[in-house]
């Protein structure tokens, strides 16, 4: 009976082992979406939160060409979920009543932060910088990035994603109503949404 309740254990084991290593393979790989009719690449890219350019490339293609049926690649998000999280909380708390356009280029600003030398090189190194003992985002000091996001925030981050790399390399934003440092003045302006002006 021993040895019996011995092998029922051992066989569980190498069960839930297996069970964990097929499950972490399954989360690394790729995906594949099937193309709907009326679907482009642009949409597919903010649809999954991932850079248009990369969804070329991962499918090998050079077009805007794409035909229902199709099944294409998805590449891995190089922005992980809980990522994703922290700067739609940020769009939501910084950019709450502002045009849909705006909250978009709200998250490219981080995005393209992460991506600037002048920057840390990680979403949270970029939403939780101190400088000089300030800030650089009014929402963390005063705590309103602790709440959810709304769908708009959560969809703008992925059109972010989508859009990614090929913006105007915005790098600061700031409404001039209210800005108090003379320096953010002396930025180049790259647009204005709203009652934000987008900067780098």
């Amino acid at each position: 009976m021993n040895k019996l309740k011995k092998l029922i254990i051992a066989t569980g084991l190498i069960l839930s082992m297996s069970a964990f290593t097929l499950n972490g393979t399954t989360e690394a790989a790729t995906s594949t979406h099937k193309v709907q009719s009326g679907e482009t690449y642009w949409k597919i890219a903010a649809k999954y939160g991932v850079p248009v350019n990369s969804l070329l490339k991962a499918n090998n293609k050079t077009g805007s060409l794409l035909y229902a049926g199709t099944n294409l690649v998805i590449p891995n998000s190089a922005i992980t979920a809980a990522e994703k999280d922290l700067i739609a909380r940020l769009v939501r708390a910084e950019a709450v009543g502002e045009p849909y356009a705006g909250k978009v280029a709200v998250a490219t600003v981080i995005l393209n932060r992460v991506a600037s030398p002048d920057f840390p090189n990680t979403v949270n190194g970029v939403v939780y910088q101190k400088s000089n003992g300030y800030y650089a985002f009014t929402p963390v000091k005063n705590g309103t990035i602790n709440q959810a996001a709304d769908a708009a925030s959560k969809r703008a981050v992925n059109e972010a994603l989508a859009f990614r790399g090929q913006g105007k390399g915005s790098l600061f934003f700031y409404n001039p109503k209210t800005a108090v440092s003379k320096w953010i003045f002396s930025r180049e302006v790259t647009v204005t949404i709203g009652n934000h002006r987008f900067a780098k």
